[in-house]
């Protein structure tokens, strides 16, 4: 297949991550609702991008990414204890949207967002892990090619302006639903709830919802 920069493709899949030899289902896509990109944007991660891009339509694939070529290895150190004031409304703890389990964004000191999984809260802070969920696991995508064409001038507008829209457009983009696990940025649902908390120093000085 003649290889160009931007090529619109639209593919379904099932992942799986494997960790000790354990197999798991983690996500998987349906004709109803496949996962579509353009090739060339870092929407989809780059190795993932680099096995399918090349795939006629109608093509099956089968193949595993080692945590370098998806989302690392699993990192101690992005764990962090923060304040619990951090997740303040109006003097109150933001019991609705931080609990443990629940996956937020956070702001650093320099507005650049980033997904976090609340691990524990307790009276003297917040425990987040800013550690991707499948960091250190190898993937394995099953599935198929419904799309591989040139993607037209207007879809590759509408991409660039979808990613620049920031947090300020609701958020959309910023969050980090397992990308297609990896395959993409999903809306992080902020919503009408987009507000942002400061704190001086720590991994995060806000977070949307």
């Amino acid at each position: 297949m003649e290889e160009t920069k931007n090529r619109f493709m639209s593919v379904v899949y099932q992942l799986y991550s494997i960790k000790d030899g354990k197999s798991e289902l983690e996500e998987q896509t349906g004709d109803e609702r496949p996962f579509e990109f353009i090739t060339g944007f870092s929407v989809a991660l780059d190795a993932f991008e680099a096995k399918v891009k090349g795939l006629e339509k109608g093509s099956d694939f089968d193949f595993q990414l080692t945590p370098a070529e998806a989302f690392g290895e699993y990192i101690a150190e992005g764990v962090h204890k923060v304040g619990r004031e951090v997740f303040t409304v109006n003097g109150h703890f933001d019991h609705e949207n931080i609990f443990e389990g629940a996956v937020i964004t956070l702001m650093d000191n320099e507005d650049h967002q980033f997904m976090a999984k609340v691990a524990k809260i307790e009276e003297d802070g917040v425990t987040v892990d800013t550690n991707h969920p499948l960091a250190g696991k190898t993937l394995n995508f099953k599935g198929r090619v419904i799309e591989n064409r040139e993607a037209t001038e207007e879809e590759i507008q509408h991409l660039i302006k979808h990613m620049t829209g920031g947090c300020s457009g609701g958020c959309s983009g910023c969050g980090d639903h397992h990308d297609g696990c990896g395959c993409g940025d999903h809306d992080c649902g902020c919503g009408d709830h987009d507000h942002h908390h400061h704190h001086d120093g720590g991994c995060g000085c806000g977070h949307c919802h």
